[in-house]
């Protein structure tokens, strides 16, 4: 819907301060996007690929050749321009991608899973571009993630979006401290039976009124548990299951993440393979079957 290619049902927004309803051509002259598929065409160079993009955008061929130069520097391809993108590695393509979206300067651009699927080696590597897209080009990034750590390394501010709705917002380090402190990580069993979830409750029923204990919450077979410190929390915490004859699978205490969070706020593990449909035409494919 902010990028125009859904008409949203009720309600209003702005993008780069166009409204997406009444001027959703200036929105689109205003952003960049940049699917979670590669959209580069890989039988063209990537000069082709991006001169082509800019025909798009109705630039013309004096800036489309500066501009070209400009990006594939940001986005460390100098060499590979007349190359074709068949022989790119997919770390040089998701470059490419994110390069054909910012042919036309936008105000903004919007990145759909950037690194999904990549390794890790590659994912970081993405987001040092990104780091220095955002500091060099002055253009505000809107990206979409499942990966929590993704969203703690990049973003100013993050909003956890559940079943359609934003359950929380804020910094990650505000969110990560709405925690409350460590968390320990409890698992009375491996695989999720109903024998599991009756020691799962019995968990929650022993810890819930310890004076250490701020919160807990239940996902598949295990039980976060929130403690201002989780070191001197963690021996506690099995000692008294041990009292109450619950045996313990394993038992890990960190800092909060942004995992946590979304746990906290959701009441369940984050699952890339839950997600709506990304794609338009995922979207008008279920429509039509309506």
């Amino acid at each position: 819907m902010l990028n125009t290619l859904l008409r949203p049902t009720s309600g209003t927004a702005t993008v780069a301060g166009f409204d997406v309803l009444k001027s959703p051509a200036e929105v689109r002259r205003n952003i960049g996007y940049v699917a979670q598929d590669v959209g580069v065409d890989e039988h063209a160079t990537g000069r082709e690929n991006l001169t082509l993009y800019g025909h798009f955008y109705r630039l013309d061929n004096k800036t489309i050749k500066q501009r070209i130069k400009e990006i594939f520097e940001l986005v460390d391809l100098i060499g590979y321009e007349d190359k074709m993108v068949s022989s790119y590695s997919g770390g040089m393509r998701k470059r490419l991608d994110i390069a054909m979206g910012l042919i036309h300067q936008p105000k903004i651009i919007f990145l759909d899973e950037p690194t999904v699927g990549l390794d890790p080696q590659t994912r970081a590597r993405i987001w040092d571009y990104i780091r220095k897209l955002a500091k060099s080009m002055d253009v505000t990034i809107f990206l979409t993630t499942h990966y929590m750590e993704e969203a703690d390394q990049l973003a100013d501010r993050v909003a956890i979006i559940d079943l359609g709705k934003i359950v929380t917002s804020g910094t990650p380090d505000e969110l990560k401290r709405s925690i409350g402190g460590d968390v320990v990580t409890v698992s009375p069993c491996v695989v999720k039976t109903e024998e599991c979830q009756e020691f799962l409750q019995r968990t929650k029923s022993v810890l819930s009124n310890k004076p250490f204990v701020v919160g807990m919450q239940e996902a598949d077979t295990t039980l976060a548990v929130y403690v201002q410190n989780g070191e001197s929390a963690a021996p506690n915490i099995m000692r008294i299951l041990d009292s109450e004859g619950i045996e313990v699978q394993t038992l890990s205490v960190s800092r909060p993440s942004l995992n946590d969070v979304f746990l906290k706020y959701t009441g369940r593990n984050i699952r890339p393979q839950e997600g709506a449909p990304t794609t338009y035409t995922e979207v008008a494919r279920r429509r039509s079957r309506r």
